[in-house]
């Protein structure tokens, strides 16, 4: 479950300053983590989306631990009054499995050629793939399956469709269980990720918006893909096909592609259309941003004994365990967190900068709420020698000078107007 650093021998009892043993301490953050969520709750899972969005504010403790514990999200928000419309519809769900059937139908063809023709043009046509059983017994045992697969396939020498594999990435010293739409292992025995969308392209170009929101969620898989490369001892650099169909430099291949395939559907129709999108700039900020998140324990160990996240729980206790939390709300979570209207109310009611968006909080500095703001402004507290303090006070005085001009003009239009 989580990575813990540590050594004790084997049925030896902790003493007080005895670190426990690895296995203790990850057994303890488990039952931890389900009292948080519920006895008797089941964990949700927590998806490449999901995690791309917790690494864009690695500073929201309260995302994590929710996150953390498996906790829903979208029914903790409805039982605390503010439900969230954060989600996709059932008819777009629907419509989004239905043409990434299509993609994947007759053994993965069309996906192939796709990968062939945008990712790896140089290797050879792919006139077959081989679609491994990736069947297996809970998150654990696919994983494991996963990896296996990932090895005979890159061992094999051919192309070889992974269709819905499932991979593991470790988020603040818990877990994370992720299953990309397809991996697919080129001749090369290089690996690369493909993102299936129902989003349109038209004339070759998709929304910016939700490119860019996929590749973030493929960023997040190609980490937890380059973690498996690491354990199979292979190296986890991208591989680096040339775009003009010549053979690879000497050498050998490097194992994750850093071009990843989104497929979405051409112009109005249900076809395919395939365009490679380079994610190395995503993949570096996420697991920048990741590396930045405080680990799950110690968020939990700060927790006051009895909180818990049960939806069955009164409005009352839950609204109190959620505040237990701190969060980093701004307005960029209204489109990526369930909690985004809660966390808004509560932002509103304290005052804070940051609801008004994260560039400006920055250029505030250590003024966190508009109280401060506005007495700052009207020279009442703040150091003057501060230059957020310092700007505030001179836009104060340009707006107070302008109000003056406008006034004295309306004033004299008003003197020199006609009686009627």
């Amino acid at each position: 479950m989580s990575e813990f650093h540590g050594s004790a021998s084997p049925g030896s009892t902790p003493g007080p300053n005895r670190t426990p043993p690895p296995a203790t301490r990850a057994k303890g953050l488990r039952h931890r983590l389900a009292e948080l969520r519920g006895p008797d709750v089941p964990a949700k899972a927590l998806d490449a989306r999901a995690l791309a969005a917790l690494a864009a504010n690695p500073g929201c403790a309260r995302r994590a631990i929710l996150d953390g514990a498996g906790v829903d999200k979208a029914r903790l928000a409805s039982a605390l009054g503010t439900p969230s419309a954060f989600g996709q519809s059932q008819f777009a769900l629907t419509r989004g499995n239905a043409f990434e059937a299509r993609v994947k139908a007759d053994g993965g063809a069309e996906l192939l050629r796709l990968v062939h023709a945008r990712l790896d043009p140089g290797a050879p046509a792919p006139e077959g793939a081989a679609v491994p059983d990736l069947t297996a017994h809970g998150p654990e045992g696919r994983t494991a399956r996963t990896a296996l697969a990932l090895r005979e396939a890159t061992r094999a020498g051919g192309w070889t469709l992974l269709d819905h594999p499932m991979l593991a990435l470790d988020v603040a010293g818990s877990l994370a269980f992720l299953e990309p739409d397809a991996v697919v292992v080129h001749p090369d025995g290089s690996w690369s990720v493909v993102e299936i969308k129902s989003f349109p392209m038209l004339d070759g170009a998709a929304d910016p918006a939700k490119v860019g929101a996929a590749a973030r969620q493929a960023a997040v898989y190609v980490l937890a893909l380059e973690e498996v490369a690491t354990r199979l001892g292979a190296e986890p650099a991208p591989a680096r096909a040339p775009r003009d169909g010549s053979a690879h430099p000497s050498g050998p291949p490097a194992r994750v592609h850093h071009r990843v395939l989104l497929v979405c559907p051409k112009d109005f129709s249900n076809l395919p259309a395939g365009s490679a999108v380079d994610v190395r700039k995503q993949r570096a900020v996420t697991a920048r941003q990741l590396a930045r998140l405080t680990r799950i324990e110690e968020i939990a160990g700060a927790l006051p004994e009895g909180t818990c996240f049960a939806p069955d729980r009164s409005a009352e206790e839950l609204t109190a365990a959620v505040a237990a939390v701190p969060a980093t709300y701004a307005p960029e979570c209204l489109s990526a967190c369930e909690l985004a209207f809660h966390c808004r109310e509560r932002s509103r009611e304290q005052g804070a900068v940051t609801r008004l968006g994260r560039p400006l909080r920055a250029e505030l500095g250590g003024l966190t709420t508009v109280e401060d703001v506005l007495a700052a402004a009207r020279g009442e507290r703040g150091d003057p020698d501060d230059p957020a303090v310092a700007a505030l006070r001179r836009a104060a005085a340009l707006r107070a000078e302008a109000l003056r001009t406008a006034a004295a003009h309306a004033k004299a239009r008003a003197e020199v107007a006609p009686c009627p």
